[in-house]
């Protein structure tokens, strides 16, 4: 008996999802009061960042490599650099994704999965004490 693996991506709901969530975080990130200090580091618009977003967590959930098909490689950390990432904003970075991810994605074993991750890739995000 063989067992199919699907990715997180599918297992979320796919595009559909990724969408919602994505919408939903940059949505909280400019709505939110303790998000301030994140929502200032971020150009006026949001929506760059917003479609940036989608793309590379598309990817990084399995889905199809939107972001490094039109941009290359992520290179996260080095396109940051330009944002002072200290604690506050990365803690209300962090408090946008886990309530949109809380919103968007019913299962709670599947939030469990992405956060650790994410979580630790924020820390590595943070370039200012």
């Amino acid at each position: 008996m063989s067992e199919e693996t699907i990715t997180l991506y599918e297992a979320i709901g796919g595009d559909r999802t990724v969408r919602t969530l994505t919408s939903r975080f940059y949505e909280l990130m400019d709505t939110l009061p303790e998000a301030a200090n994140c929502r200032a580091v971020h150009p006026p618009s949001l929506e760059g960042s917003q479609e940036k977003f989608y793309e590379y967590l598309t990817g990084y959930l399995g889905g199809p490599q939107l972001y490094v098909e039109k941009r290359g490689h992520p290179r996260l950390r080095s396109r940051h650099f330009v944002a002072a990432i200290g604690p506050k904003e990365r803690d209300e970075w962090l408090l946008c994704f886990r309530r949109a991810m809380d919103e968007t994605i019913e299962s709670e074993k599947l939030r469990a999965i992405i956060w650790e991750p994410v979580e630790r890739l924020a820390f590595h995000m943070q370039n200012r004490e």
